[in-house]
């Protein structure tokens, strides 16, 4: 399985933080929230650092890794889209269903490509990072917005930007996961 290393220990932290996160923002605490949401951030950098620098990579951190990224943004966007909490600003229904319909077809995709023909390495493409990231900084400008009780066109922005990435990186994902199916396996 792998060795809990400082790496782990960091991934397995920012697993810790989500309900901790996902609670402060139902209970209104909003600037505790952000700084969750923030320090999770920084274990997700750390983490990786640590793995490559320290050679502390283990099959169970490549496990572990992407679920918590994952874990956290899929929590944090259904927090932020509640209409029930009361918030300033919420994220659409719409984008939240994207962002995590996208993953969840992607994941399951590959998982049936790689049970049906065998193993094929799928890796992010920038597209896609880029994605991710601005799910982060969606995330965050919504949580700091709230925190200061203030609507913002910085918020209508990133929401967009999100909504276009996430749709430019699922058409990307596809074209490129097409071409996977067609290799010879390895």
């Amino acid at each position: 399985m792998g060795k809990l290393t400082l790496a782990n220990q960091l991934t397995l932290l920012r697993i810790i933080l989500i309900p901790a996160f996902v609670l402060l923002v139902i209970y209104g605490r909003l600037g505790a929230a952000l700084v969750v949401f923030v320090v999770a951030g920084v274990t997700d950098a750390l983490d990786g650092l640590i793995a490559r620098l320290a050679r502390q990579g283990t099959s169970l951190g490549a496990w572990l890794d992407p679920m918590a990224d994952k874990l956290l943004l899929v929590s944090t966007f259904v927090v932020l889209t509640v209409p029930s909490i009361p918030l300033e600003n919420h994220l659409p229904l719409w984008l939240t269903i994207s962002v995590n319909s996208r993953d969840i077809v992607i994941v399951g995709v590959v998982a049936i490509v790689n049970l049906a023909i065998g193993p094929r390495t799928f890796r992010p493409s920038m597209l896609g990072k880029a994605a991710t990231a601005a799910f982060i900084i969606t995330s965050v400008v919504v949580m700091y917005f709230n925190y200061l009780e203030q609507t913002s066109v910085l918020v209508d922005f990133w929401i967009w930007l999100s909504l276009a990435l996430t749709l430019v990186s699922a058409a990307d994902y596809f074209l490129r996961l097409r071409r996977l199916i067609n290799e010879p396996p390895r």
